[in-house]
């Protein structure tokens, strides 16, 4: 079966979603998310959107606070560019639906979260991705030329190239390969425009706070149709997750720590004075390495987060989701401070794209966190994603829009997929223990702090996996959970070879044989590209 259209969205995010909305009354779209339409990275974010909206802020700070998280790798053009159509982007957003939470004077409530000078967040309570998703979600949904595939996951990208079997310079994307979950039947997806929104991949870690459907899937398909990748060694970890056996790494937003909670270790002492100026709203590379670092010289399993002193109905109010998620595991923060550990959380590297959102490959646009478009640099302001996800939808749209008035090019035969001999498997055991294996080893080896030699010992178990894994790969019908295996080895070994080549220690990269930032010769990205 074929599905063609004049835009292909791979994910149903905040950033596609936005894509979508914009380009939908100008042509057709095919949505395709792999499990519902709300399962994604922005339906759990808490905190909220970053803008320049109060007249004690400005454009200079918030582009000087994401200099200075982003340990000065952000690129300044892109920084400026996004910070300057924050505006833009929340009127946007409000004007699909989006509620944000006002005072009583109707004013905005902004907050106020970690590496930020001034309040500046808009946020919906403590589940503004929630009311994102919800309101961009209903507006989809009821657009005539939006047609919706849940439970449909890309598979791979077809390029002109790949279609044709011979080289092409420049190589463009005509859209994609993607397997009906339900229908176990893999389809043709055929598109002028092709836009990865994919999210993140925090499931290649052990512990994450990202949602099961976080697996690197736009990366590693751009990667094996030969798009340049960047800064993968910058995997954020949120320094508060729950600890909790049965909470599945749920977050806590900086918010908390914005409105005033400090961190303590067990015996209540606090300790994020001796590790920078701004305590406990230092930048989140700098509290998760802190915390890491309390755990491991005083042996405890985890840190605790006070906010004890703000009183009930100022919590209650604030975080009333946190509140009452903490208080189904037995957990009153209105009475007792909250168990915390780190958790990998935001990827800051990703598809390397331009300031239109668009790839090496003509056509193909990356937008959200599985793009690096430079404003991160080497580590992610806090509320910067959600704002940034929105800024390039609309220059992606924009990009795009104008080319669909120039005469389209014919698609050149596109093959439909070949199964070859494939067979139902018999041994699903081996992609789960190869999951497990390679998620251990990330934790393990490639975590908040890494030496050289771990480095090396994770590489070496990731190519033996990698090859496990091809020779199944070929040898039986393919499932969504062995696309997201195969997906988050490659995204693994991406992460590992960024992080062999920087030799220094810079933002969200910390390793000991390496400890001090090397301006003169690291102030630049890292980029692999695949050979085809």
């Amino acid at each position: 079966m074929k599905v063609t259209s004049d835009f292909l969205v791979i994910g149903s995010g905040i950033a596609g979603l936005s894509f979508a909305l914009k380009v939908a009354g100008h042509g057709t779209v095919s949505l395709v998310t792999k499990r519902e339409m709300a399962d994604s990275a922005t339906n759990l974010a808490q905190g909220g959107i970053a803008s320049v909206f109060s007249p004690d802020d400005s454009f200079e700070k918030h582009i000087e606070d994401t200099m200075e998280a982003g340990a000065y790798l952000s690129h300044p053009e892109v920084v400026k560019m996004v910070v300057e159509r924050g505006p833009e982007a929340i009127k946007d957003l409000i004007n699909w639906g989006v509620e944000f939470t006002r005072k009583q004077d109707k004013s905005f409530d902004l907050h106020r979260e970690g590496g930020h000078s001034e309040r500046r967040i808009f946020h919906v309570q403590d589940i503004t991705g929630r009311e994102i998703e919800r309101a961009l979600i209903e507006a989809a949904r009821s657009h005539p030329n939006i047609r919706i595939y849940e439970n449909h996951i890309a598979v791979d990208l077809i390029t002109e190239a790949k279609a044709t079997q011979r080289r092409v310079c420049p190589n463009s994307c005509i859209g994609a390969y993607v397997l009906d979950i339900q229908g176990k039947e893999v389809l043709t997806f055929g598109a002028r425009y092709t836009i990865l929104a994919t999210g993140g991949c925090g499931k290649v870690y052990l512990y994450t706070c990202n949602p099961d459907v976080a697996t690197g899937d736009g990366v590693a398909m751009a990667y094996r149709a030969g798009a340049a990748i960047s800064n993968m060694e910058f995997m954020q970890f949120h320094p508060t997750t729950l600890f909790h056996p049965h909470a599945k790494s749920f977050l806590i937003s900086e918010a908390v720590r914005g409105e005033g909670a400090i961190l303590k270790r067990q015996d209540r002492t606090a300790f994020m004075e001796n590790y920078h100026k701004l305590k406990d709203l230092a930048p989140r590379d700098i509290v998760a390495r802190a915390i890491d670092n309390e755990m491991k010289v005083h042996g405890d399993d985890c840190v605790f987060l006070d906010i004890t002193h703000k009183g009930a109905d100022f919590i209650q109010g604030h975080f009333p989701n946190i509140y009452e998620t903490c208080l189904s595991y037995g957990i009153d923060m209105t009475r007792e401070p909250i168990p915390v550990v780190p958790a990998a959380h935001y990827l800051c590297g990703g598809i390397k794209v331009d300031m239109n959102g668009e790839t090496d490959i003509k056509n193909l646009f990356a937008i959200g966190e599985t793009a690096c478009t430079g404003l991160h640099g080497a580590n992610r302001l806090a509320s910067n994603s959600l704002l940034e996800g929105v800024v390039y939808a609309n220059l992606a749209a924009q990009t795009c829009l104008e080319r669909l008035s120039e005469p389209a090019s014919p698609f050149p035969p596109i093959a439909p997929w070949d199964t070859g001999s494939a067979r139902d498997s018999d041994e699903e055991v081996v992609v789960a223990h190869n999951w497990h294996e390679i998620r251990q080893s990330m934790w393990n080896y490639v975590g908040i702090v890494r030496s050289t030699k771990r480095l090396a010992r994770a590489h070496r178990r990731i190519q033996m996996i990698q090859e496990e894994i091809a020779d199944y790969y070929w040898d039986f019908f393919i499932t969504s959970d062995l696309i997201e295996l195969r997906n988050i080895a490659t995204v693994a070994e991406l992460i590992v070879r960024c992080a062999l080549e920087r030799h220094e220690s810079r933002g969200l990269h910390y390793t000991i044989d390496y400890p001090e930032t090397n301006d003169s010769h690291w102030k630049r990205d890292t980029l692999i590209r695949k050979n085809i």
